[in-house]
């Protein structure tokens, strides 16, 4: 059974409206449950791409990634799950792992499963929620996310009423 239905959700899912890149992000976070996303990524076989700047690397250790000079270009890594579904997480600090997913390509149910399943995944790894904000929120409010007592992805906005 899905975790959230395309219709309850969908204008959460509309780049006009929310924005093409909401933001994704684990709170309370530290190198290891960086590592972890590391891992995962790995243990998973996802297709994956890491990147400093425009030069493509092997994925180095996430204490080696955080160690960065601050003046440092920000490390990404690409994570498909999928082959046309593409997270790109950026090493911004120990403290939350960020990261983005383009809403153009999480349009209806199918695509919605792939999402909700990839917070699922990585939610459970980590043993924390997994949040998605409107695109430049301030985390404070999230849409939806991953929640541990309930082992789901569930809704955290009410709808907005046509």
């Amino acid at each position: 059974m899905a975790d959230l239905l395309w219709d309850d959700v969908k204008d959460f899912f509309d780049p006009d409206l929310m924005g093409a890149l909401p933001d994704v992000f684990v709170p309370e976070t530290s190198a290891e449950d960086w590592q972890a996303v590391l891992d995962l990524v790995g243990v998973n076989g996802w297709k994956h791409e890491y990147s400093e700047g425009e030069t493509r690397l092997p994925v180095p250790r996430a204490e080696v990634v955080l160690s960065r000079p601050a003046d440092a270009e920000c490390p990404q890594l690409r994570v498909w799950p999928t082959a046309d579904v593409l997270m790109i997480f950026r090493f911004y600090a120990a403290e939350a792992i960020d990261f983005d997913v383009d809403l153009r390509e999480l349009q209806g149910q199918e695509r919605l499963d792939v999402f909700c399943g990839f917070l699922r995944v990585l939610g459970r790894r980590l043993g924390k929620p997994v949040l998605m904000d409107a695109e430049g929120g301030d985390g404070r409010h999230p849409i939806l996310g991953f929640d541990v007592e309930s082992d789901g992805v569930v809704l955290l906005a009410q709808p907005r009423v046509a």
